[in-house]
């Protein structure tokens, strides 16, 4: 089982990288959010793989709790890689978590290739799976917490917040996601 490759990026496209790995070069199969934060030809991918009837894949991942997702969402029913690299590309861990924990069915239809049904299958396979993606990624958690309290003191319902919070580009920093959270509360 290969968990993880680390050597030179020497192709990459959104989908996928070929990294050199001392003279082998793998295709790893990337989300969307690892693809946009390579930013140099050396790179260390966490990978999942999967060995099936016709082809051996690699899927990797630069965060952990990426991988953790992906792998979790594989054991669903009906879930395959791809579906599962589609919510990785569409979400941050963390902001998946938050869909999850707020049992957002929009949210999770949100990603290309997921049906109401699917929808519904994941919402209820991942009802306990959401603290730990969370916990996680602690810094995001804090900001997105303390973003939340801030709007509900501003008279915001919390269903409202977390939708809002949910669709912001994952920040950091509080006060982003804050202005950020405002401008799509005008719009709800």
């Amino acid at each position: 089982m290969i968990v993880g490759v680390r050597g030179k990026v020497i192709y990459k496209e959104p989908a996928f990288v070929h990294v050199d790995v001392s003279g082998v070069v793998y295709e790893v199969f990337i989300s969307l959010q690892s693809f946009s934060a390579l930013n140099s030809d050396e790179v260390k991918l966490f990978t999942s793989h999967i060995i099936r009837e016709d082809a051996q894949l690699l899927y990797g991942f630069l965060e952990i709790s990426e991988k953790k997702l992906f792998e979790r969402l594989i054991k669903i029913n009906g879930v395959g890689p791809k579906v599962a690299m589609a919510i990785c590309s569409t979400y941050t861990p963390s902001q998946f978590g938050v869909v999850i924990n707020n049992k957002d069915i929009n949210g999770v239809q949100r990603v290309p290739g997921i049906g109401p049904k699917s929808a519904g299958r994941i919402l209820v396979e991942l009802s306990g799976f959401d603290v730990e993606l969370i916990s996680s990624s602690e810094p995001t958690n804090l900001a997105v917490s303390q973003a939340s309290e801030a709007l509900e003191s501003l008279g915001f319902k919390k269903d409202k917040i977390s939708k809002a919070l949910s669709s912001c580009s994952g920040s950091n920093d509080t006060a982003t996601l804050v202005k950020e959270a405002l401008k799509l509360l005008k719009t709800i």
